[in-house]
Protein backbone atom coordinates (compact mmCIF):
# COMPACT_ATOMS: atom_id res chain seq x y z
CA UNK A 1 0.00 0.00 0.00
CA UNK A 2 1.49 3.29 -1.05
CA UNK A 3 0.46 6.61 0.35
CA UNK A 4 1.39 9.93 -1.21
CA UNK A 5 1.11 13.33 0.41
CA UNK A 6 -0.18 16.03 -1.86
CA UNK A 7 0.71 19.63 -1.18
CA UNK A 8 -1.89 22.40 -1.41
CA UNK A 9 -3.41 22.76 -4.86
CA UNK A 10 -2.00 25.65 -6.86
CA UNK A 11 -5.29 26.27 -8.62
CA UNK A 12 -8.84 25.97 -7.41
CA UNK A 13 -9.98 24.51 -10.74
CA UNK A 14 -10.01 20.85 -11.73
CA UNK A 15 -7.33 19.95 -14.26
CA UNK A 16 -9.88 18.90 -16.87
CA UNK A 17 -11.13 21.87 -18.88
CA UNK A 18 -14.72 22.97 -18.53
CA UNK A 19 -16.21 23.72 -21.92
CA UNK A 20 -19.28 25.53 -23.23
CA UNK A 21 -20.46 25.55 -26.86
CA UNK A 22 -23.37 27.85 -27.70
CA UNK A 23 -24.96 28.73 -31.05
CA UNK A 24 -25.79 32.43 -31.38
CA UNK A 25 -27.97 34.25 -33.92
CA UNK A 26 -26.23 36.02 -36.79
CA UNK A 27 -27.30 39.46 -35.51
CA UNK A 28 -25.83 42.17 -33.28
CA UNK A 29 -28.16 40.85 -30.54
CA UNK A 30 -25.62 38.03 -30.15
CA UNK A 31 -23.00 40.44 -28.72
CA UNK A 32 -24.56 41.12 -25.27
CA UNK A 33 -25.61 37.46 -25.00
CA UNK A 34 -22.01 36.31 -25.65
CA UNK A 35 -20.66 38.82 -23.10
CA UNK A 36 -23.07 37.58 -20.44
CA UNK A 37 -22.23 33.93 -21.15
CA UNK A 38 -18.50 34.51 -20.78
CA UNK A 39 -18.96 36.55 -17.60
CA UNK A 40 -21.19 33.84 -16.11
CA UNK A 41 -18.78 31.04 -17.07
CA UNK A 42 -15.80 32.80 -15.46
CA UNK A 43 -17.72 33.96 -12.38
CA UNK A 44 -19.36 30.60 -11.67
CA UNK A 45 -16.05 28.83 -11.37
CA UNK A 46 -14.34 31.82 -9.74
CA UNK A 47 -11.91 31.57 -12.61
CA UNK A 48 -8.70 33.56 -12.48
CA UNK A 49 -8.88 35.14 -15.94
CA UNK A 50 -9.85 38.81 -16.09
CA UNK A 51 -13.63 38.87 -16.57
CA UNK A 52 -13.77 42.38 -18.02
CA UNK A 53 -11.08 41.67 -20.61
CA UNK A 54 -12.66 38.34 -21.54
CA UNK A 55 -16.03 40.04 -22.00
CA UNK A 56 -14.61 42.88 -24.08
CA UNK A 57 -12.63 40.60 -26.40
CA UNK A 58 -15.54 38.16 -26.78
CA UNK A 59 -17.78 41.08 -27.79
CA UNK A 60 -15.21 42.11 -30.41
CA UNK A 61 -14.97 38.58 -31.86
CA UNK A 62 -18.74 38.14 -32.04
CA UNK A 63 -19.33 41.62 -33.51
CA UNK A 64 -16.64 40.91 -36.11
CA UNK A 65 -18.20 37.58 -37.07
CA UNK A 66 -21.67 39.14 -37.40
CA UNK A 67 -20.42 42.11 -39.41
CA UNK A 68 -18.01 40.36 -41.77
CA UNK A 69 -19.65 36.97 -42.36
CA UNK A 70 -22.25 36.81 -45.13
CA UNK A 71 -25.46 34.86 -44.72
CA UNK A 72 -27.78 34.04 -41.87
CA UNK A 73 -26.06 30.93 -40.48
CA UNK A 74 -25.64 31.04 -36.69
CA UNK A 75 -22.22 31.71 -35.23
CA UNK A 76 -20.92 29.57 -32.43
CA UNK A 77 -19.26 30.62 -29.19
CA UNK A 78 -16.91 28.13 -27.57
CA UNK A 79 -15.52 28.87 -24.09
CA UNK A 80 -12.90 26.60 -22.52
CA UNK A 81 -11.73 27.10 -18.96
CA UNK A 82 -8.43 25.50 -17.94
CA UNK A 83 -6.31 25.96 -14.82
CA UNK A 84 -3.83 28.02 -16.84
CA UNK A 85 -6.46 30.38 -18.24
CA UNK A 86 -9.35 30.50 -20.67
CA UNK A 87 -9.76 30.24 -24.41
CA UNK A 88 -12.68 31.76 -26.28
CA UNK A 89 -13.44 30.85 -29.90
CA UNK A 90 -16.03 32.21 -32.29
CA UNK A 91 -16.89 29.94 -35.23
CA UNK A 92 -18.45 31.33 -38.41
CA UNK A 93 -19.12 30.04 -41.93
CA UNK A 94 -16.69 32.33 -43.79
CA UNK A 95 -13.35 30.60 -44.50
CA UNK A 96 -11.56 33.93 -45.17
CA UNK A 97 -9.08 34.81 -42.40
CA UNK A 98 -9.90 37.82 -40.20
CA UNK A 99 -8.11 41.07 -41.15
CA UNK A 100 -5.11 41.94 -39.03
CA UNK A 101 -5.49 39.51 -36.16
CA UNK A 102 -2.12 37.82 -36.38
CA UNK A 103 0.02 40.39 -38.18
CA UNK A 104 -0.26 44.13 -38.59
CA UNK A 105 -1.15 45.53 -42.00
CA UNK A 106 1.30 47.93 -43.60
CA UNK A 107 1.63 50.76 -41.09
CA UNK A 108 0.05 51.66 -37.76
CA UNK A 109 -3.76 51.69 -37.67
CA UNK A 110 -5.55 54.98 -37.28
CA UNK A 111 -6.90 54.95 -33.69
CA UNK A 112 -9.87 57.11 -34.76
CA UNK A 113 -10.91 54.73 -37.52
CA UNK A 114 -14.13 52.84 -36.81
CA UNK A 115 -13.02 49.50 -38.29
CA UNK A 116 -10.02 47.38 -37.39
CA UNK A 117 -9.66 48.41 -33.75
CA UNK A 118 -11.28 45.23 -32.43
CA UNK A 119 -8.58 42.96 -33.81
CA UNK A 120 -5.92 45.36 -32.53
CA UNK A 121 -7.49 45.18 -29.05
CA UNK A 122 -7.53 41.40 -29.17
CA UNK A 123 -3.85 41.29 -30.18
CA UNK A 124 -2.91 43.76 -27.44
CA UNK A 125 -4.91 42.34 -24.52
CA UNK A 126 -4.84 38.57 -25.02
CA UNK A 127 -1.94 36.30 -24.10
CA UNK A 128 -2.28 34.79 -27.59
CA UNK A 129 -4.77 34.83 -30.45
CA UNK A 130 -5.26 33.47 -33.93
CA UNK A 131 -7.57 31.69 -36.33
CA UNK A 132 -7.87 28.27 -37.89
CA UNK A 133 -9.97 26.69 -40.62
CA UNK A 134 -12.89 24.47 -39.60
CA UNK A 135 -15.06 22.11 -41.62
CA UNK A 136 -17.73 24.77 -42.01
CA UNK A 137 -15.63 27.97 -42.15
CA UNK A 138 -13.20 29.28 -39.54
CA UNK A 139 -12.67 29.74 -35.82
CA UNK A 140 -11.13 32.93 -34.43
CA UNK A 141 -9.78 32.62 -30.88
CA UNK A 142 -7.97 34.31 -28.03
CA UNK A 143 -6.49 33.09 -24.76
CA UNK A 144 -6.20 34.86 -21.41
CA UNK A 145 -3.92 33.63 -18.66
CA UNK A 146 -5.29 33.06 -15.17
CA UNK A 147 -4.07 35.34 -12.40
CA UNK A 148 -2.94 33.37 -9.32
CA UNK A 149 -5.49 33.48 -6.48
CA UNK A 150 -3.07 35.23 -4.07
CA UNK A 151 -2.62 38.16 -6.46
CA UNK A 152 -6.39 38.39 -7.10
CA UNK A 153 -7.24 38.60 -3.40
CA UNK A 154 -4.71 41.32 -2.61
CA UNK A 155 -5.75 43.47 -5.60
Amino acid sequence: MSCSMNGPALYELPSAPASWRIALPHTVAAVPVARALVRTALAELEHGADCDTAELLTAELVANAVEHTPGEAPIELVVELMPSGCQVEVHDTDPAPPGDLTRPAGGPPDPWQEHGRGLLLIRALSSSCGHRPTESGKAVWFRLSAVPAQRRRSA
